[in-house]
């Protein structure tokens, strides 16, 4: 075995270096050990790759774009040491084919195996599994399903044409030039807000002469009502409308739409419409209604989504009787699978399937390949699934990019059968508006279960986050420099100095007076996180000046001095806020849930304790003791992959002075979008450019075999 110990002692020291994690090391050795001598040394270096790409997010090991000039990101030197004595890496594949440690899948074998070998592809077998599961089960559930004849009537109440934003914005037009470059009220603008407010998509062929007097004589909204036929609804396109009428199409769909785009107000439309159609579908009988269930991958995501949701079913118009039907109470993924504490496995699986109709699942781009998997697999064959979230968000903490291999398929636009459906369900054209080009053959029905949201209702034409957010998604480094540069009233730009990262500190400090004054006013513990939750630091790193641990020891200092906090040699006081880390299924609490040490008086007034306080995914607090928490850290400033799922009023973000990889157009775009009404930018220009250029790529067959 000389082969491979010369092999695995140049990994072992790769090891100690930090190149390689333990991990990956020791599967190499396992495998290496049982594979034939003369291909040991290859083995045990394609091995430790596999395992290193999958600590890097990647499902597998792309053998045809191996880079062997930066073998686990090293120097070429370092590279070509490795290489030495291997055969040439073109010829890899052929030298793994057949080994008894590798399934040759593409010849058709199956054996239990460590690795799995698939048209180029090299995993780990766990994870070829996973992905085979979750694209057969895809395909399965990206079947038709005929729409009941009531379906249009339906989505028309669902989505009413309304006049009165409308009417509110031709009355802001009367008073005048809201800016120095707005020309105030005149036929061009009048043209803009009919196509703005009623999703006009084929202007040219309507009579704008009449539409204008429509426009000019109103005197109330509700005399705008003329439009219905000088504006037919062929002529217009509301995204939310055909991704509800998509969904009703499909046991298998996906809504995706960056901030504002109204995934949430849709879902809540489409489940109303789903109750509506389990109605007439039993009239007569009895009532039988969808058992829906509402998931999110983490507990903040949850919370928000229960919060978003009630909101929405509150404003639908339907009789009262369906929205109490709709369920407005979200958990966690970990929750609806049963998490079975010390173990991976859940009590929800294939032999023991959920008991629901619908799940709908949002901030679905930040569930892995494995998550996915499992959630499919407890799937029960009847169940329509339902998939929300931002496809140009930053993919999975782990392994995969699943919302984003489906969502790839959007370019194809929709078949022509697909077409016809949804213009008979919704009244528009839609056959006349693809988002994609294909041949009638070449749409695959995953492309066919999608719908991208086209429309921000958060971001106006003035909105300077909703104009980066865009430039940032295109790749477009001069657009983004000319609007971070601009005079918008929602973005300030800071180009780093000492002088502007104590700025930062400053900032930070006065933002989070308020949750602090919140506790020293002995506000109840809701009213406090909520306070806290309204901004947030965001950093891109964990280490250093400009990382998660130096500027939660910053802000801690800096609000020690100005006497907000009284830290002392206790790590714990009365405002800390802290974020698990670790998920602790018999607490409840799980990875990125929050909350905020206060004072409990109501246990023992005479003996009152420390505890922290965290919001529940139904909108409960529950209380927790210091000592009893799962592992967690300070949380004042916290990395954007960690603020998925979350939005600030106030937002910080600040990026390291010089560049590095971890910096993407992904994770600038996630980070710029948390913010709701102001975004405070903290970064040099030059580091954002090469962030903006640079797009995450992740290693996978899924869309191959989507596809």
């Amino acid at each position: 075995m000389m082969e491979s110990r010369s092999m695995l002692k140049r990994l072992q020291e790769l090891t100690k270096q930090g190149a390689l994690r333990q991990l990956d090391y020791q599967f190499a050795k396992f495998v290496a050990l049982r594979s034939p001598e003369s291909h040991s040394s290859l083995v045990a270096l394609i091995t430790a790759l596999v395992s290193h790409e999958l600590g890097k997010g990647h499902v597998c090991l792309m053998l045809n774009d191996l880079n062997t000039q930066s073998l686990f990101g090293l120097s070429s030197h370092v590279s070509v040491t490795l290489l030495d004595g291997l055969p040439e890496p073109k010829h890899w594949e052929a030298e793994l084919s057949g080994l008894s440690v590798i399934s040759n899948m593409t010849q058709g074998e199956q054996h239990a195996t460590p690795l799995v070998l698939q048209d180029g592809r090299l995993y780990l077998h766990r994870y070829w599994h996973f992905e085979q599961l979750v694209a057969n089960k895809l395909l399965h559930a990206a079947q038709s399903v005929a729409p009941a004849a009531v379906m249009p009537s339906v989505l028309n109440t669902l989505f009413p044409r309304t006049y009165t934003y409308l009417y509110q914005a031709l009355q802001q037009l009367k008073k005048g030039p809201s800016s120095t470059s707005d020309a105030g009220d005149s036929v061009e603008r009048r043209q803009k807000e009919v196509c703005d407010k009623l999703d006009v998509v084929q202007a040219n062929e309507l009579d704008w002469q009449a539409i204008d007097v429509a426009l000019t004589s109103a005197n109330k909204a509700e005399e705008l009502s003329v439009l219905d036929d000088l504006v037919p609804q062929s002529v217009c396109l509301n995204w939310q409308k055909v991704a509800a009428a998509m969904a009703i199409t499909r046991q298998f769909s996906v809504i995706s739409g960056g901030p504002g785009t109204g995934k949430t107000t849709t879902v809540a439309k489409l489940l109303a419409a789903l109750v509506m159609q389990a109605d007439d579908a039993n009239s007569g009988e009895n009532v039988i209604t969808p058992n829906i269930k509402l998931v999110a991958p983490t507990g903040k995501a949850a919370a928000r989504l229960t919060e978003s949701i009630g909101l929405a079913v509150q404003s639908l118009p339907v009789d009262p009787d369906v929205r109490l039907r709709i369920p407005t109470q979200s958990s966690t993924i970990h929750r609806l699978l049963g998490s079975v504490p010390n173990q991976v496995d859940f009590r929800h699986h294939r032999d023991n399937p959920l008991h629901l109709d619908v799940l709908v699942v949002d901030e679905a781009s930040m569930v892995d390949l494995p998550m996915m998997a499992r959630l499919l697999d407890a799937l029960p064959p009847h169940a329509k699934l339902i998939l929300l979230g931002d496809r140009d968000q930053l993919a999975s903490v782990e392994a995969g990019a699943v919302l984003g291999d489906i969502c790839a398929f959007a370019r194809q636009g929709y078949s022509p059968q697909q077409d016809q459906i949804l213009s008979q369900l919704t009244g528009f054209n839609v056959s006349g508006i693809r988002l994609g080009t294909h041949d009638d053959n070449s749409v695959s029905p995953i492309a066919d279960s999608l719908c991208m949201l086209q429309k921000s209702y958060r971001f106006h034409a003035e909105s300077g986050i909703g104009k980066l957010a865009k430039a940032i998604n295109d790749g477009k480094p001069y657009d983004v420099d000319r609007i971070c540069q601009h005079d918008f009233k929602d973005i300030n730009h800071y180009p780093l100095s000492a002088e502007n990262y104590q700025k930062m500190i400053n900032l930070t400090v006065t933002f989070y007076r308020d949750y602090l004054d919140a506790i020293e006013h002995k506000q109840e513990p809701e009213v406090v996180l909520k306070a806290f939750s309204s901004v947030r630091l965001l950093c891109a790193l964990r280490e250093g000046d400009f990382g998660v641990v130096g500027l939660n020891q910053r802000i801690e200092r800096e609000l020690v001095r100005i006497g907000k906090i009284s830290q002392t040699d206790d790590t714990w006081y009365e405002g800390r806020p802290v974020m698990i880390t670790r998920n602790d299924h018999s607490l409840g609490l799980y990875n990125g849930d929050i909350g905020i040490a206060m004072i409990d008086e109501k246990v023992d007034s005479n003996k009152p304790h420390l505890r922290v306080f965290f919001e529940m995914p139904d909108g409960s607090i529950r209380s927790v003791l210091p000592s009893r928490l799962p592992e967690h850290e300070t949380v004042y400033a916290m990395t954007i992959h960690k603020s998925q799922g979350s939005e600030f009023a106030d937002t910080l973000m600040v990026l390291p002075a010089d560049f590095t990889p971890i910096l993407t157009r992904e994770l600038i775009y996630t980070g710029v979008t948390r913010a709701k009404s102001r975004l405070y930018l903290f970064a040099q220009p030059d580091v954002i450019a090469r962030a903006v250029r640079l797009r995450t790529e992740r290693a996978s067959g899924l869309a191959r075999l989507l596809g």
